[in-house]
């Protein structure tokens, strides 16, 4: 029973770490333009020719 009021506090505290970082990516505007940067990896931004 000491092992569950030892870990209560611990698991509260990694979920509201685990909270203050997904609040914190929200803020920051990591999530504003989901589709660009999947469509961005797909084009090249060189327009010379590669060597052979």
């Amino acid at each position: 029973m000491s092992d569950f009021l030892f870990l209560v506090p611990i698991a509260l505290l990694l979920g509201a770490i685990g909270l203050a970082a997904f609040l914190w990516s929200l803020w920051n505007g990591q999530y504003d333009d989901l589709a660009g940067s999947a469509e961005r990896i797909l084009f090249d931004d060189d327009d010379r020719p590669r060597a052979p």
